[in-house]
Parts: structure tokens; C-alpha cells; sequence
């Protein structure tokens, strides 16, 4: 059996793996498929009550205010051309494992670059320590779509910005790979004509359904969240309240579905952590565009930056849902096609990172909650790697203006053009 013969049957034992662990481990992994996105797509598609409830038949994103961007419904539509077969959540997981297959394909490609089998092991592996959450959420679509546009950055830099905006306009969090790509890429008005046309057809499809005032309630509804417990600065009051200080608890957001933290000076906190956010995501921004105009390419700059921006986004994030993780995939999956050796640290560390998140979530959730001392460190301790890779990308952006002299590494850049 081949090398890529053998990939492809690790792709599929993995799938299958996760996907039925969906329906194994506990605290409902699978939540948000059967919670809320069958009953949107549901009353988008049927309008009936059964799916509607109280409110009647809407379309979330157009007729009615949304969380996510408004692309996020059509593979939330499209799951529903699968689910004759076992319903709803096993269609889903279908609808996941098809657009795995599609960017897995792009990724592994003839199977003659070591690097890019390396990148594809990687991702398999961090499919199966992630576990369901990583397929039973937006991620599950936006990520592949990530990876996908991101390898086709220089090669075709329309495409993969499309791919890239897609993603986006699905789950906000590519907008951070866009960015590198726009500072990286010489060809960066295809980049930014690509992102334009995405945007265009989505709100003019969107204004057209008399949906303007809706077109960008997902920001101020993520604007207006409180601080998750899994977001890395929620520790302060999770270990407050272990302390025993009764000024700090969790509490259950009806509005969200997420259980947050509280205590003293958190107004202060929550207001502080978005201008906290931007600042960090500028500083790496200017940082990547410092050394691209000291004449560092594309495979010195564009894996760390991208790496740095998406882990500022998450570190610096009030919000820190486990399927977060799920995004700091495609720079590695990048990285390591361009560069394997010197991506083999973040790439373990994070492999590390997403058995810690499965272990929390939801293998240990309900101790989580309970404020168990074991489970809440194992949620420091994942919070604290993904600070420390956070460190990593910025000390590798800051060096790469000497790797991008490296014969080696222009070798990789041009095997990664040409299969790309």
C-alpha cells in the first residue's frame, strides 16, 4: 500500500472515530449542531414551528439578528441534503468529512512532498486529539477552507483569497489570515480583489433580502460577551473563586449558551480585552510588514504571521470556546509544508494543546464548572502553552528576514509554488 493510500485510510478511521465520539463522551459535544443550527437552517428552510418555536419563520442573518456572519447558513442548509440518511448531527459530520476530504486531497496531493505528508499526519492527529468539537462546530467548515486558500496563496492568489474570504464570512477568524496574506503576498490586489468579490455578493445578496440592518450584527454581538470561562484571562476569577472568595463564580449566559466568569473590576476586564485584542493583533501586523520590507518571502513571513495573528486573536480574546483551537491548524499545516523542521516544536506543542482542550471539554467539563482545582489546571495549563506559542510565533516572525536567506527554505517555497 502506498504512502497516500495509507493517509487515506488514517483520514477515514479518524472521521469515523470522532465522529462517533460525538455521541460518546459527555456534555453534549455535538450541542450546538442539534441546539442551533438545525432549528436556524431548519426555520430558514421549512418555516415551520416545529423549528421556528414562538417567533415565527425567519431566516437568521437576514430577517432576524445573528451571532455568525451570514454565510454560516449554507452548509447549515446544505447538511440537510444528508440528513435522510440518519438525520440531522450524523449528516453534519458528512457534511464535515466531505470538505475534510476535498482540502485533505489539496494538502496531500501526488504524496511526494515529505513535508506536505508530514502536514497531513499532523492534521490527523489533531483531528483525533481535538475531538468532536472540532467537527461538530463552524470550525469543522471554516478551517479546511482555510487550509485550502491558504496553500494557494501564490500559485492562485484569486482563488485562495475567495477560499480564505468564504471562510470568513462563515467565521470571522480567517479575516486574520487574509491580513498576512495581504501584507505577504506580492500579488496582494488579487488577494484583496478576491476578499472584495466575496463580500460584494454576500451583502448584496443580503441587502437584496432586505437584510441591511442585520448585515453586521455578529460584531456587536460578539462586542457584548462577557468572559467565557475557557478564555485564558478568566483564569484570575476561576482560581479566585477556588481561593474560596465568594466575590467570584461562574454563571450561565441564557443569551450565548456558554457559561461565563465573573467578579470584581469585570466590567473593567471585558472592556479592557477587546482594545487589548487590536493592539496586539497591530503590533504583529506591523511587525510582519517591518520585515517583509526588509526583503524577508512569503515562507520566512507568511506562516509565523499568520501563526501570530490567529493566537493573538485567541489569547487576547475574552471569548475562548474549545473549537477555537481548531484554528491555529492552518498556519501550522502551512508551516510545516514550507519549513517541517522548524515547525515541528509549535506543531507538538500543539498537538499537547488539543488533548488538553478534549480533556477539558468534554471529557472534564462538568469538574470545570465544579471548580475542581485538577480540571481548572488543566485548563491553565493549555491556557499557558497557548501563551507560550503565542511567544514563539513573535520571536519567529522577528527572526525571519535570516531564514528567508536560508537555500533550504527557498527550496521548500518553490515545491510548495509548484504543488500548489
Amino acid at each position: 500500500m502506498s504512502r497516500r493510500a495509507i493517509l487515506w485510510v488514517v483520514f477515514a478511521l479518524v472521521h469515523v472515530t470522532v465522529a462517533l465520539l460525538g455521541f460518546i463522551l459527555p456534555n453534549q459535544p455535538m450541542g450546538d449542531v442539534y441546539l442551533v443550527y438545525e432549528p436556524w437552517s431548519g426555520c430558514a428552510l421549512f418555516g415551520t414551528s416545529g423549528y421556528c418555536g414562538a417567533g415565527g419563520h425567519e431566516i437568521v442573518g437576514l430577517t432576524s439578528q445573528w451571532v455568525y456572519p451570514q454565510l454560516a447558513l449554507l452548509p447549515m442548509l446544505a447538511t440537510w441534503a444528508f440528513a435522510w440518511i440518519d438525520g440531522y448531527i450524523v449528516a453534519w459530520a458528512i457534511v464535515v468529512t466531505l470538505v475534510d476530504a476535498a482540502a485533505f486531497a489539496v494538502l496531500v496531493g501526488r504524496g511526494r512532498s515529505s513535508g506536505r505528508r508530514m502536514a497531513a499526519w499532523f492534521w490527523l492527529a489533531f483531528i483525533a486529539l481535538l475531538g468532536p468539537v472540532g467537527m461538530y462546530r463552524l470550525e469543522g467548515i471554516s478551517v479546511p477552507l482555510a487550509i485550502v486558500g491558504s496553500l494557494w496563496l501564490v500559485r492562485r492568489p484569486w482563488l485562495g483569497s475567495v477560499l480564505l474570504s468564504i471562510a470568513t464570512w462563515i467565521k470571522v477568524w480567517p479575516a486574520a489570515v487574509i491580513a498576512a496574506a495581504v501584507i505577504v503576498v506580492r500579488r496582494r490586489f488579487a488577494v484583496i480583489g478576491g476578499a472584495l468579490i466575496v463580500s460584494v455578493v454576500t451583502l448584496g445578496v443580503v441587502f437584496a433580502f432586505g437584510g441591511g440592518k442585520y448585515a453586521f450584527g455578529f460584531i456587536g454581538d460578539q462586542a457584548g460577551r462577557g468572559l467565557q470561562i475557557e478564555a485564558p484571562v478568566s483564569a484570575l476569577y476561576l482560581w479566585r473563586a477556588i481561593a474560596g472568595s465568594r466575590d467570584a463564580w461562574i454563571y450561565y449566559d441564557t443569551d450565548m449558551l456558554t457559561y461565563q466568569a465573573t467578579g470584581p473590576n469585570v466590567d473593567a476586564v471585558i472592556a479592557v480585552m477587546t482594545p487589548l485584542m487590536a493592539i496586539a493583533v497591530a503590533g504583529v501586523a506591523l511587525l510582519g510588514a517591518w520585515k517583509v520590507r526588509r526583503g524577508a518571502g512569503f515562507a520566512a513571513v507568511f506562516p509565523a504571521l499568520s501563526f501570530a495573528l490567529v493566537l493573538a486573536f485567541i489569547v487576547f480574546n475574552k471569548v475562548g470556546s474549545p473549537q477555537y483551537i481548531a484554528w491555529i491548524a492552518a498556519p501550522v499545516i502551512v508551516g510545516l509544508v514550507l519549513r517541517r523542521e522548524r515547525w515541528l516544536v509549535p506543531a507538538v506543542g500543539l498537538l499537547i494543546i488539543a488533548a488538553l482542550t478534549q480533556l477539558v471539554y468534554p471529557t472534564l467539563y462538568n469538574l470545570v464548572l465544579a471548580l475542581d482545582p485538577v480540571a481548572v489546571g488543566l485548563l491553565t495549563l493549555r491556557n499557558v502553552l497557548l501563551i507560550a506559542l503565542f511567544v514563539w510565533s513573535v520571536v519567529a516572525l522577528a527572526g525571519a528576514s535570516t531564514w528567508s536567506k536560508s537555500p533550504s527554505e527557498r527550496a521548500e517555497a518553490s515545491g510548495f509554488i509548484r504543488a500548489g
